[in-house]
């Protein structure tokens, strides 16, 4: 994440309010300057002087709103110095102030104060959060352009109850940031669909053996989740891959090998509009699967493989005019001529090329760098940026072809 952006994050009255904590140092510690706003029920759950610390600025609270200071109104100076706003937890109460544009603390009238993107956070026990006023509430808020929603997700809340309600874990809040801090909360997506896969197939010789290679799938969840935070209905075909990392609004379609892989994306490919490949597929497999665990005095000293079909070169061939075909290409040394003959034979529109030799690049990393090359021979190069951060330049790319 860019330092020098500016975040005022509202703290509601929430056990939640905990997991501000590390959204907060995390931002800091990326040089992005944060300034804390805590309700009074929030002072209940997080003390002013943890969030102050975090912060490396003076947290705020109503009593510093009501005031008399020697500049201009703080509602107003806040409202007006942020780039993104965030609140979370975001309470019942707080969601029903916003919803009807009311404003009696220094939390709501600093989101009246302003034009940024707000990011809302919910949190509350599952009947709380299922009651038809707070649904509509959330409904309604979500109609108004400015508004951009994180969660919840379910599981065992604080009050031991297992259901809706649970605030969004602090690497889906930080990503929906950087997210609303690129797109300044344009949702330039909607309506289109897009296909992406992602992960490293695997090709088994054997229950317990296989061939693979170390993509963690990182780069294709980050499209993923740039996709959806811009507003597309995104369909992610994904390899195998830690599950921590599968967090977004998002279709996730688990497959293991090349050919469930290619079988899931020819489903899928006629209803998409971009179709991005950024999976690793496997180039060859064991020319014979056994179902049954081979001792190791027989495995053969010489194992023959054979070919795996081309998943983005059939997709190619498939390819309507009105959609388009983005391909990867992970190359060492050169990485541009081997690409662009990838973009050729494959009938490509777009492809990234990214050199996994060079460090904090590739696979298993959270960084990435690229050259993207569309067929009229544009190229653009990416410096070694976030994985997040390249998707949403990969996005911005293919817009223009």
């Amino acid at each position: 994440m860019i330092g020098k952006q500016r975040i005022v994050i509202g703290i509601g009255g929430g056990i939640a309010a905990y997991k501000v904590c590390e959204v907060i140092s995390t931002l800091a510690k990326a040089g992005v300057e944060v300034r804390a706003i805590l309700t009074e029920a929030a002072q209940q759950f997080i003390p002013p002087l943890t969030i102050a610390t975090l912060c490396r600025h003076p947290a705020y609270i109503d009593r510093d709103f009501w005031q008399p200071n020697q500049g201009r109104p703080l509602h107003i100076e806040l409202g007006e110095w942020a780039d993104v706003m965030l609140i979370a937890p975001l309470t019942a109460n707080t969601l029903a102030k916003l919803n009807y544009g009311l404003a009696d603390n220094l939390l709501t009238n600093t989101v009246l104060a302003s034009t940024c993107p707000v990011l809302l956070a919910p949190a509350m026990n599952t009947d709380m959060w299922e009651q038809a006023s707070v649904q509509r509430n959330w409904q309604q808020i979500q109609t108004e352009a400015r508004f951009h929603a994180v969660g919840p997700g379910a599981g065992i809340l604080a009050c031991d109850r297992v259901g809706a309600g649970r605030m969004a874990e602090p690497p889906e809040i930080l990503a929906q940031i950087e997210s609303l801090l690129h797109t300044k909360g344009q949702r330039d997506l909607t309506g289109k669909h897009l296909l992406i896969s992602t992960g490293g197939t695997r090709e088994f010789l054997d229950p317990v053996r296989f061939i693979g290679n170390p993509s963690t799938g990182k780069m294709g969840v980050a499209l993923a989740q740039a996709a959806s935070h811009r507003g597309a209905q995104v369909t992610l075909v994904h390899a195998p891959m830690e599950s921590r990392l599968l967090f977004g609004n998002f279709q996730a379609v688990p497959v293991t090998t090349a050919a469930e892989m290619r079988e899931a994306l020819v489903q899928n490919f006629p209803q998409a509009d971009w179709t991005i490949m950024a999976a690793a597929v496997a180039d060859v497999r064991p020319a014979t699967c056994h179902y049954e665990k081979l001792a190791k005095a027989d495995l053969p000293d010489c194992l023959p493989l054979e070919s795996v079909p081309d998943i983005a070169a059939e997709l190619g061939t498939l390819k309507q005019p009105h959609q388009k075909l983005i391909g990867f290409a992970a190359q060492t040394g050169d990485i541009l001529t081997p690409a662009k003959e990838k973009l050729v034979r494959k009938q490509l529109d777009a492809i990234a090329a990214n050199p996994v030799d060079q460090p904090n690049s590739g696979f298993g990393s959270d960084t990435n760098q690229a050259i993207f090359v569309d067929r009229q021979g544009r190229q653009q190069v990416v410096e070694p940026c976030s994985k997040l951060q390249m998707a949403h330049h990969l996005l911005d790319f293919v817009q223009t072809i």
